[in-house]
């Protein structure tokens, strides 16, 4: 049976790999999107360390929460297939099943019985319990903290953040709103918007002049530019 469950796992593992190959092209989606952004994000921070902005500390710690974001958003599958040469996509296709069955008859323990379902999502919900306990602490302090200070924009960007991880999308526009009044920066204006809209459902007022002034303030080669124009109804 153990071999069986092997199989199909594998399968299901390989399957968009295998789709592929049998497709040429696929609409461009939300994930890619989303995580455009966060890559514009890195990017963002990574000027700020350079430039002296941001202490080397704080910008661990946002790129940290930044990854952990690209990494929920991973897990979107609505995504269009990657488009390389289709021999190396066979040959993965035949050798990464194979090399994890080697790995696994090395190292694994077929035997061992796995972690109960039950305690698995009952730690997921503890970890989830203790993000949501450290939000309040982490609002809290910023409220006491210079409001014109980097350091305090770093944490309502941070605090976004993690409202945004619990799917809180207005929390998340709040916070944002916080750092970019300290600071404007087109790419997160663009992800406060992006917020804001899928928040409401549609494209408020607000939303439509966060994307027009991060357009206008953005280097034309920013990732989500053709996200923030199709909002706004085309190119501009």
């Amino acid at each position: 049976m153990i071999w069986l469950a092997v199989l199909l796992l594998a399968a299901v593992v390989m399957a968009p790999l295998g789709w592929s190959l049998a497709r040429t092209a696929a609409p461009r989606g939300r994930r890619e999107a989303a995580l455009a952004l966060h890559r514009a994000q890195l990017a963002e921070l990574d000027r700020d360390l350079a430039e002296g902005r941001i202490p080397r500390l704080d910008h661990a710690t946002a790129v940290l929460e930044v990854q952990r974001r690209m990494l929920a958003v991973a897990e979107d599958r609505d995504a269009a297939p990657l488009r390389t040469a289709a021999t190396p996509l066979r040959i993965a296709l035949i050798l990464v099943p194979l090399t994890g069955l080697a790995l696994y008859l090395v190292g694994g323990l077929p035997g061992l019985p796995s972690m109960p379902a039950d305690a698995r999502i009952a730690g997921m919900r503890e970890r989830a319990r203790k993000e949501a306990q450290l939000i309040p602490i982490l609002r809290e302090r910023l409220k006491s903290m210079d409001p014109h200070a980097e350091a305090t924009r770093q944490g309502y960007v941070l605090l976004g953040g993690a409202e945004a991880g619990r799917q809180d999308m207005d929390r998340a526009a709040e916070a944002w709103r916080h750092a970019l009044a300290i600071r404007f920066d087109p790419t997160l204006a663009a992800e406060t918007a992006e917020a804001i809209t899928e928040s409401a459902g549609h494209v408020t007022e607000e939303a439509a002049g966060l994307f027009r002034r991060a357009l206008a303030e953005a280097p034309p080669d920013a990732p989500w530019r053709s996200v923030a124009e199709k909002r706004l109804g085309g190119p501009r």
